[in-house]
Protein backbone atom coordinates (compact mmCIF):
# COMPACT_ATOMS: atom_id res chain seq x y z
CA UNK A 1 0.00 0.00 0.00
CA UNK A 2 1.36 3.22 -1.16
CA UNK A 3 1.74 5.87 1.76
CA UNK A 4 0.69 9.08 1.58
CA UNK A 5 2.82 12.09 0.95
CA UNK A 6 2.87 14.49 3.95
CA UNK A 7 1.71 18.28 2.49
CA UNK A 8 4.22 20.82 3.62
CA UNK A 9 1.68 23.66 4.41
CA UNK A 10 2.42 27.10 5.16
CA UNK A 11 0.68 26.14 8.76
CA UNK A 12 3.26 23.09 9.39
CA UNK A 13 6.08 25.43 7.92
CA UNK A 14 5.48 28.02 10.96
CA UNK A 15 5.02 25.69 13.33
CA UNK A 16 8.48 24.01 12.63
CA UNK A 17 9.94 26.86 11.84
CA UNK A 18 9.24 27.99 15.04
CA UNK A 19 10.20 24.86 16.97
CA UNK A 20 13.32 24.28 15.38
CA UNK A 21 14.10 28.10 15.81
CA UNK A 22 13.30 27.60 20.02
CA UNK A 23 15.73 23.97 19.63
CA UNK A 24 18.31 26.02 17.97
CA UNK A 25 18.42 29.10 20.72
CA UNK A 26 17.58 26.72 23.47
CA UNK A 27 21.13 24.90 22.08
CA UNK A 28 22.83 28.59 21.94
CA UNK A 29 22.04 29.67 25.05
CA UNK A 30 22.90 26.47 27.24
CA UNK A 31 26.77 27.00 25.71
CA UNK A 32 28.87 28.52 28.59
CA UNK A 33 29.63 31.50 26.29
CA UNK A 34 26.29 32.48 26.93
CA UNK A 35 25.85 32.85 30.54
CA UNK A 36 27.51 35.87 32.50
CA UNK A 37 29.09 33.67 34.76
CA UNK A 38 30.70 31.41 32.04
CA UNK A 39 28.72 28.27 33.69
CA UNK A 40 26.11 26.14 31.46
CA UNK A 41 22.81 27.99 32.08
CA UNK A 42 19.84 24.98 32.92
CA UNK A 43 18.70 23.58 29.97
CA UNK A 44 14.86 24.55 31.29
CA UNK A 45 15.45 27.71 31.75
CA UNK A 46 17.67 28.05 28.29
CA UNK A 47 14.33 26.41 26.56
CA UNK A 48 11.91 28.86 28.21
CA UNK A 49 13.78 32.20 27.24
CA UNK A 50 14.68 30.96 23.85
CA UNK A 51 10.84 29.97 23.33
CA UNK A 52 9.96 33.35 24.69
CA UNK A 53 12.42 35.18 22.67
CA UNK A 54 11.00 33.76 19.29
CA UNK A 55 7.52 33.78 20.34
CA UNK A 56 8.09 37.27 21.34
CA UNK A 57 6.65 36.91 24.24
CA UNK A 58 8.87 38.70 27.29
CA UNK A 59 8.78 36.07 30.29
CA UNK A 60 11.39 34.52 31.69
CA UNK A 61 12.83 32.61 34.34
CA UNK A 62 16.02 34.55 34.74
CA UNK A 63 16.71 38.37 34.91
CA UNK A 64 17.88 38.79 31.61
CA UNK A 65 20.57 41.27 32.19
CA UNK A 66 22.34 39.26 34.52
CA UNK A 67 22.12 35.85 33.46
CA UNK A 68 23.40 36.11 30.20
CA UNK A 69 26.47 37.70 28.52
CA UNK A 70 27.09 40.04 25.51
CA UNK A 71 26.62 36.62 23.41
CA UNK A 72 23.93 35.05 25.09
CA UNK A 73 21.83 38.95 24.63
CA UNK A 74 22.79 38.82 21.01
CA UNK A 75 21.27 35.73 20.89
CA UNK A 76 18.14 36.50 22.01
CA UNK A 77 18.12 39.92 20.00
CA UNK A 78 18.43 37.45 17.07
CA UNK A 79 15.86 35.00 18.03
CA UNK A 80 13.12 38.23 18.69
CA UNK A 81 14.14 39.21 15.93
CA UNK A 82 13.53 36.47 13.74
CA UNK A 83 10.13 35.61 15.74
CA UNK A 84 9.12 39.00 14.83
CA UNK A 85 9.21 39.04 11.34
CA UNK A 86 8.05 35.29 11.03
CA UNK A 87 9.34 32.23 9.51
CA UNK A 88 7.96 32.74 5.67
CA UNK A 89 9.47 36.64 5.47
CA UNK A 90 12.83 35.38 7.08
CA UNK A 91 12.99 32.21 4.66
CA UNK A 92 11.87 34.98 1.65
CA UNK A 93 14.67 37.34 2.82
CA UNK A 94 17.19 34.39 2.61
CA UNK A 95 16.11 33.62 -0.62
CA UNK A 96 16.68 37.18 -2.24
CA UNK A 97 19.95 37.74 0.18
CA UNK A 98 21.24 34.18 -1.90
CA UNK A 99 19.88 35.44 -5.17
CA UNK A 100 17.45 32.36 -5.65
CA UNK A 101 14.69 32.17 -7.51
CA UNK A 102 11.30 32.22 -5.66
CA UNK A 103 9.60 29.50 -6.94
CA UNK A 104 5.90 28.86 -7.67
CA UNK A 105 5.37 26.90 -4.05
CA UNK A 106 7.35 29.37 -2.19
CA UNK A 107 5.30 32.12 -3.98
CA UNK A 108 2.04 30.45 -2.62
CA UNK A 109 3.19 29.96 0.48
CA UNK A 110 4.18 33.37 0.65
CA UNK A 111 0.83 34.63 0.14
CA UNK A 112 -1.05 32.11 2.11
CA UNK A 113 0.83 33.43 5.16
CA UNK A 114 0.18 37.22 4.55
CA UNK A 115 -3.51 36.21 3.66
CA UNK A 116 -3.22 37.65 0.32
CA UNK A 117 -5.68 37.81 -2.89
CA UNK A 118 -3.06 37.76 -5.86
CA UNK A 119 0.72 36.28 -6.53
CA UNK A 120 1.69 39.71 -7.80
CA UNK A 121 4.09 41.68 -5.63
CA UNK A 122 5.01 39.40 -2.88
CA UNK A 123 8.70 39.78 -3.03
CA UNK A 124 8.11 43.59 -2.96
CA UNK A 125 5.77 43.36 0.13
CA UNK A 126 8.44 40.55 1.77
CA UNK A 127 11.25 43.46 0.77
CA UNK A 128 8.88 46.70 2.35
CA UNK A 129 8.27 43.91 5.38
CA UNK A 130 12.07 43.58 6.01
CA UNK A 131 13.07 47.34 5.30
CA UNK A 132 10.20 49.06 6.75
CA UNK A 133 10.91 47.09 10.61
CA UNK A 134 15.19 48.07 10.01
CA UNK A 135 13.62 52.07 9.47
CA UNK A 136 11.36 51.66 12.57
CA UNK A 137 13.77 49.67 14.53
CA UNK A 138 16.44 52.14 13.70
CA UNK A 139 14.52 55.46 14.42
CA UNK A 140 13.82 53.98 18.00
CA UNK A 141 17.37 52.67 18.47
CA UNK A 142 18.84 56.45 17.60
CA UNK A 143 15.83 57.94 20.24
CA UNK A 144 16.52 55.43 22.60
CA UNK A 145 20.41 56.24 22.60
CA UNK A 146 20.06 59.51 23.56
CA UNK A 147 17.42 58.61 26.54
CA UNK A 148 20.04 56.14 27.67
CA UNK A 149 23.04 57.52 26.99
CA UNK A 150 23.69 59.47 30.28
CA UNK A 151 22.91 56.71 32.63
CA UNK A 152 24.77 53.73 30.58
CA UNK A 153 27.17 55.46 28.62
CA UNK A 154 29.15 53.30 25.94
CA UNK A 155 26.65 50.26 26.51
CA UNK A 156 23.67 52.58 25.44
CA UNK A 157 24.17 51.95 21.90
CA UNK A 158 23.58 48.20 22.57
CA UNK A 159 20.72 49.12 24.95
CA UNK A 160 19.11 50.98 22.84
CA UNK A 161 18.86 48.78 19.83
CA UNK A 162 17.94 45.33 21.93
CA UNK A 163 15.44 47.82 23.62
CA UNK A 164 14.08 49.10 20.16
CA UNK A 165 13.99 45.73 18.15
CA UNK A 166 12.32 44.24 21.39
CA UNK A 167 9.50 47.04 21.99
CA UNK A 168 8.58 46.84 17.83
CA UNK A 169 8.83 42.98 18.07
CA UNK A 170 6.33 43.29 21.18
CA UNK A 171 8.85 41.12 23.16
CA UNK A 172 8.87 42.71 26.08
CA UNK A 173 12.20 41.52 27.20
CA UNK A 174 14.87 43.80 28.74
CA UNK A 175 18.28 44.79 29.86
CA UNK A 176 17.21 46.78 32.68
CA UNK A 177 17.36 44.56 35.42
CA UNK A 178 14.91 42.48 37.77
CA UNK A 179 12.62 45.28 38.16
CA UNK A 180 12.53 45.72 33.97
CA UNK A 181 10.76 49.53 32.61
CA UNK A 182 9.58 50.45 36.31
CA UNK A 183 13.16 52.68 36.44
CA UNK A 184 11.15 54.40 33.84
CA UNK A 185 7.84 55.10 35.07
CA UNK A 186 8.42 58.77 35.21
CA UNK A 187 10.64 59.35 32.03
CA UNK A 188 8.66 60.75 29.38
CA UNK A 189 10.81 60.10 26.37
CA UNK A 190 11.44 56.30 27.35
CA UNK A 191 7.71 55.80 27.76
CA UNK A 192 6.63 57.68 24.61
CA UNK A 193 9.26 55.59 22.49
CA UNK A 194 8.60 52.41 23.63
CA UNK A 195 4.27 53.30 23.25
CA UNK A 196 5.00 54.17 19.93
CA UNK A 197 7.29 51.31 19.03
CA UNK A 198 5.00 48.94 20.48
CA UNK A 199 1.73 50.30 18.42
CA UNK A 200 3.59 50.93 15.12
CA UNK A 201 4.99 46.84 15.58
CA UNK A 202 1.16 45.75 16.54
CA UNK A 203 -0.86 46.99 13.97
CA UNK A 204 -0.07 45.03 11.80
CA UNK A 205 2.17 44.94 8.59
CA UNK A 206 -1.07 45.15 5.61
CA UNK A 207 -2.46 48.59 7.42
CA UNK A 208 1.37 49.61 7.02
CA UNK A 209 1.10 48.75 2.93
CA UNK A 210 -2.38 50.67 2.94
CA UNK A 211 -1.62 53.58 4.57
CA UNK A 212 1.57 53.90 2.87
CA UNK A 213 -0.06 53.75 -0.28
CA UNK A 214 -2.62 55.73 0.26
CA UNK A 215 -0.85 58.61 1.25
CA UNK A 216 1.71 58.20 -1.35
CA UNK A 217 -1.26 58.90 -3.89
CA UNK A 218 -2.15 61.93 -2.08
CA UNK A 219 1.13 62.76 -2.00
CA UNK A 220 0.84 62.36 -6.26
CA UNK A 221 -2.35 64.44 -5.98
CA UNK A 222 -4.18 61.10 -7.51
CA UNK A 223 -6.55 61.59 -4.27
CA UNK A 224 -7.09 64.66 -2.11
CA UNK A 225 -6.31 64.51 1.15
CA UNK A 226 -9.60 64.76 3.04
CA UNK A 227 -10.31 61.48 2.04
CA UNK A 228 -7.16 59.42 3.24
CA UNK A 229 -9.98 57.91 6.01
CA UNK A 230 -12.78 56.71 3.39
CA UNK A 231 -10.08 55.19 0.80
CA UNK A 232 -8.68 53.15 3.43
CA UNK A 233 -9.55 49.27 3.42
CA UNK A 234 -11.92 47.79 5.62
CA UNK A 235 -9.25 45.57 7.51
CA UNK A 236 -7.34 49.43 7.90
CA UNK A 237 -10.74 50.71 9.76
CA UNK A 238 -11.02 48.29 11.98
CA UNK A 239 -7.05 47.72 13.15
CA UNK A 240 -6.98 51.20 13.49
CA UNK A 241 -10.21 52.16 15.13
CA UNK A 242 -9.80 48.91 17.65
CA UNK A 243 -6.78 49.64 18.27
CA UNK A 244 -7.69 53.29 19.43
CA UNK A 245 -10.30 52.45 21.13
CA UNK A 246 -9.00 49.69 23.46
CA UNK A 247 -5.78 52.38 24.31
CA UNK A 248 -7.99 55.21 25.02
CA UNK A 249 -10.82 53.08 27.10
CA UNK A 250 -8.06 51.07 28.89
CA UNK A 251 -6.14 54.32 29.79
CA UNK A 252 -9.33 55.46 31.49
CA UNK A 253 -9.97 52.51 33.37
CA UNK A 254 -6.37 52.10 34.52
CA UNK A 255 -6.38 54.96 35.78
CA UNK A 256 -9.84 55.09 37.92
CA UNK A 257 -8.95 52.04 39.13
CA UNK A 258 -5.15 52.98 40.08
CA UNK A 259 -5.62 56.09 40.92
CA UNK A 260 -5.11 55.84 44.95
CA UNK A 261 -3.19 52.60 44.99
CA UNK A 262 0.38 53.75 46.44
CA UNK A 263 1.80 50.73 45.00
CA UNK A 264 1.07 51.41 41.50
CA UNK A 265 0.64 54.82 40.91
CA UNK A 266 -0.98 56.70 43.67
CA UNK A 267 1.80 58.77 44.21
CA UNK A 268 2.48 60.28 41.14
CA UNK A 269 1.14 63.64 39.90
CA UNK A 270 -1.47 64.15 37.17
CA UNK A 271 0.78 63.99 34.24
CA UNK A 272 2.54 60.85 35.92
CA UNK A 273 -0.81 58.79 36.22
CA UNK A 274 -1.72 59.56 32.98
CA UNK A 275 1.29 58.21 31.28
CA UNK A 276 1.30 55.36 33.46
CA UNK A 277 -2.14 55.07 32.19
CA UNK A 278 -1.57 54.99 28.69
CA UNK A 279 1.43 52.90 29.24
CA UNK A 280 -0.01 50.17 30.93
CA UNK A 281 -2.95 50.22 28.58
CA UNK A 282 -0.30 49.90 25.43
CA UNK A 283 1.78 47.44 27.26
CA UNK A 284 -0.72 45.15 27.99
CA UNK A 285 -1.77 44.16 24.62
CA UNK A 286 1.08 41.50 24.10
CA UNK A 287 4.27 44.03 24.38
CA UNK A 288 4.99 42.86 27.78
CA UNK A 289 7.27 46.12 29.63
CA UNK A 290 6.31 47.16 32.44
CA UNK A 291 6.48 50.46 34.66
CA UNK A 292 4.10 49.71 36.99
CA UNK A 293 4.70 46.27 38.93
CA UNK A 294 1.83 43.88 37.97
CA UNK A 295 1.59 41.86 41.17
CA UNK A 296 0.97 45.22 42.85
CA UNK A 297 -2.13 46.19 40.70
CA UNK A 298 -5.48 45.96 41.96
CA UNK A 299 -7.84 43.43 41.30
CA UNK A 300 -9.99 45.54 38.99
CA UNK A 301 -6.84 46.53 36.77
CA UNK A 302 -5.51 42.86 37.27
CA UNK A 303 -8.95 41.46 35.29
CA UNK A 304 -8.62 44.36 32.88
CA UNK A 305 -5.41 43.70 32.07
CA UNK A 306 -6.34 39.67 31.52
CA UNK A 307 -8.98 40.63 29.14
CA UNK A 308 -6.75 43.27 26.95
CA UNK A 309 -4.01 40.34 27.23
CA UNK A 310 -6.73 37.81 25.46
CA UNK A 311 -7.28 40.44 22.88
CA UNK A 312 -4.06 41.29 22.00
CA UNK A 313 -2.98 43.43 18.40
CA UNK A 314 -4.18 43.14 15.06
CA UNK A 315 -3.59 40.26 12.69
CA UNK A 316 -0.34 39.83 10.46
CA UNK A 317 1.63 41.70 13.29
CA UNK A 318 4.23 41.17 15.36
CA UNK A 319 1.63 41.35 18.19
CA UNK A 320 -0.33 38.21 19.94
CA UNK A 321 -3.44 37.09 21.44
CA UNK A 322 -6.34 36.52 19.45
CA UNK A 323 -6.43 40.05 17.54
CA UNK A 324 -8.67 43.24 17.61
CA UNK A 325 -10.64 42.60 14.39
CA UNK A 326 -11.14 39.26 15.58
CA UNK A 327 -12.35 40.44 19.15
CA UNK A 328 -14.59 42.98 16.49
CA UNK A 329 -16.13 41.10 14.88
CA UNK A 330 -17.18 38.53 17.71
CA UNK A 331 -18.52 41.61 19.33
CA UNK A 332 -20.28 42.79 16.23
CA UNK A 333 -21.92 39.48 15.65
CA UNK A 334 -22.98 39.29 19.12
CA UNK A 335 -24.67 43.22 18.50
CA UNK A 336 -26.34 41.85 15.42
CA UNK A 337 -28.04 39.30 16.69
CA UNK A 338 -29.88 40.75 19.84
CA UNK A 339 -30.98 43.89 16.85
CA UNK A 340 -32.23 41.11 14.90
CA UNK A 341 -29.87 41.52 12.14
CA UNK A 342 -29.29 38.95 9.46
CA UNK A 343 -25.99 40.16 8.34
CA UNK A 344 -23.06 42.12 10.27
CA UNK A 345 -22.69 45.67 8.70
CA UNK A 346 -19.49 47.83 9.43
CA UNK A 347 -18.41 50.90 7.72
CA UNK A 348 -20.84 50.16 4.93
CA UNK A 349 -20.19 46.79 4.28
CA UNK A 350 -21.05 43.13 4.94
CA UNK A 351 -19.08 40.32 6.24
CA UNK A 352 -19.48 37.13 4.99
CA UNK A 353 -20.70 34.26 7.94
CA UNK A 354 -17.04 32.66 7.33
CA UNK A 355 -15.77 35.45 9.29
CA UNK A 356 -18.03 34.92 12.25
CA UNK A 357 -17.02 31.37 12.63
CA UNK A 358 -13.53 31.52 12.25
CA UNK A 359 -13.42 34.22 14.72
CA UNK A 360 -15.93 32.14 17.09
CA UNK A 361 -13.18 29.03 16.11
CA UNK A 362 -10.46 31.36 16.93
CA UNK A 363 -11.62 32.49 20.31
CA UNK A 364 -13.07 29.20 21.68
CA UNK A 365 -10.01 27.13 20.94
CA UNK A 366 -7.68 29.37 22.48
CA UNK A 367 -9.83 30.21 25.70
CA UNK A 368 -10.15 26.38 26.18
CA UNK A 369 -6.07 26.45 25.91
CA UNK A 370 -6.02 29.11 28.17
CA UNK A 371 -8.40 27.25 30.89
CA UNK A 372 -6.39 23.71 30.54
CA UNK A 373 -3.35 25.67 31.26
CA UNK A 374 -4.72 27.12 33.86
CA UNK A 375 -5.77 24.22 35.61
CA UNK A 376 -2.58 22.33 34.88
CA UNK A 377 -0.87 25.08 36.69
CA UNK A 378 -3.23 25.11 39.37
CA UNK A 379 -2.65 22.20 39.83
CA UNK A 380 1.57 21.60 39.66
CA UNK A 381 2.17 25.30 41.17
CA UNK A 382 -0.55 25.78 43.72
CA UNK A 383 -1.02 29.12 42.77
CA UNK A 384 -4.63 31.14 43.09
CA UNK A 385 -7.15 30.79 40.07
CA UNK A 386 -6.36 34.15 39.44
CA UNK A 387 -2.24 33.73 39.10
CA UNK A 388 -2.32 30.59 37.62
CA UNK A 389 -5.07 32.54 34.90
CA UNK A 390 -2.59 36.10 34.37
CA UNK A 391 0.69 33.74 33.65
CA UNK A 392 -1.22 31.28 31.06
CA UNK A 393 -3.06 34.34 30.04
CA UNK A 394 -0.15 35.85 28.96
CA UNK A 395 1.73 32.89 27.92
CA UNK A 396 -0.70 32.27 25.42
CA UNK A 397 -1.23 35.23 24.03
CA UNK A 398 2.53 36.07 23.51
CA UNK A 399 2.34 39.22 26.14
CA UNK A 400 4.97 38.55 28.53
CA UNK A 401 3.38 40.08 31.60
CA UNK A 402 3.78 38.56 34.88
CA UNK A 403 2.53 38.80 38.45
CA UNK A 404 5.82 37.76 39.80
CA UNK A 405 5.03 33.98 39.59
CA UNK A 406 6.99 33.18 36.38
CA UNK A 407 10.58 32.95 38.74
CA UNK A 408 8.79 30.39 41.04
CA UNK A 409 7.81 27.83 38.49
CA UNK A 410 9.12 24.63 39.07
CA UNK A 411 10.15 22.24 36.30
CA UNK A 412 6.54 20.93 35.14
CA UNK A 413 5.49 24.70 35.08
CA UNK A 414 8.05 25.55 33.16
CA UNK A 415 7.24 22.89 30.28
CA UNK A 416 3.68 24.19 30.75
CA UNK A 417 4.34 27.95 29.88
CA UNK A 418 6.97 27.17 27.50
CA UNK A 419 4.18 24.75 25.43
CA UNK A 420 1.78 27.84 26.14
CA UNK A 421 4.46 30.32 24.73
CA UNK A 422 4.63 28.92 21.51
CA UNK A 423 0.79 27.61 21.02
CA UNK A 424 0.65 31.21 21.51
CA UNK A 425 3.00 32.63 18.56
CA UNK A 426 2.20 29.67 16.21
CA UNK A 427 -2.12 29.83 16.93
CA UNK A 428 -4.38 27.02 18.26
CA UNK A 429 -5.87 27.29 14.84
CA UNK A 430 -2.47 27.13 13.28
CA UNK A 431 -1.73 23.92 15.20
CA UNK A 432 -4.92 22.08 14.49
CA UNK A 433 -4.97 22.79 10.81
CA UNK A 434 -1.22 21.91 10.56
CA UNK A 435 -2.88 18.23 11.84
CA UNK A 436 -5.31 17.84 9.54
CA UNK A 437 -5.14 15.49 6.47
CA UNK A 438 -4.39 16.75 3.00
CA UNK A 439 -7.49 14.15 1.29
CA UNK A 440 -10.54 15.38 -0.02
CA UNK A 441 -12.98 17.03 2.36
CA UNK A 442 -16.73 15.89 2.39
CA UNK A 443 -18.52 18.12 1.90
CA UNK A 444 -21.87 16.62 1.16
CA UNK A 445 -24.80 18.84 2.35
CA UNK A 446 -27.43 16.90 4.69
CA UNK A 447 -30.69 17.33 5.81
CA UNK A 448 -31.20 20.57 8.49
CA UNK A 449 -31.66 19.82 12.41
CA UNK A 450 -32.79 21.76 15.03
CA UNK A 451 -31.86 22.37 18.65
CA UNK A 452 -32.01 24.65 21.72
CA UNK A 453 -29.18 27.04 22.02
CA UNK A 454 -29.39 29.32 25.18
Amino acid sequence: MEKKKVRFTTTRMIMLGFFIGALAGTALLSLPIASADGKPANFLDALFVATSAICVTGLSTVVTAAQWSLFGQIVILFLIQFGGLGIVTVMTSMLLLFRRRISLSERLLIQEAYNLDTLGGLVRITKSIVKGAMIVEGIGAVFFFFCFVGEYGPRAVWYAIFHSVSAFCNAGLDLVGDSGFVAFQTNLPVNLITMALIVVGGIGFPVWWDVLGKVKRIREKEIPAGQLWRRLSLHTKLAVTMTVTLIVSGAVLYFLFEYNNPDSMGNLSMGEKIMASFFQSVTTRTAGFQTIPQENLTQASGFLTLIFMVIGGSPSSTAGGIKTVTFFVLTLSVISLIRGKKDLEVFGRRLPEFYVRKASAIFSVSFCCMIAATLLLCATQGWTVMEALYEAGSALATVGLSCGKTGDLNPVGKVIITCCMYLGRIGPITLALSLQSSGKRNNRELPEGRVLIG
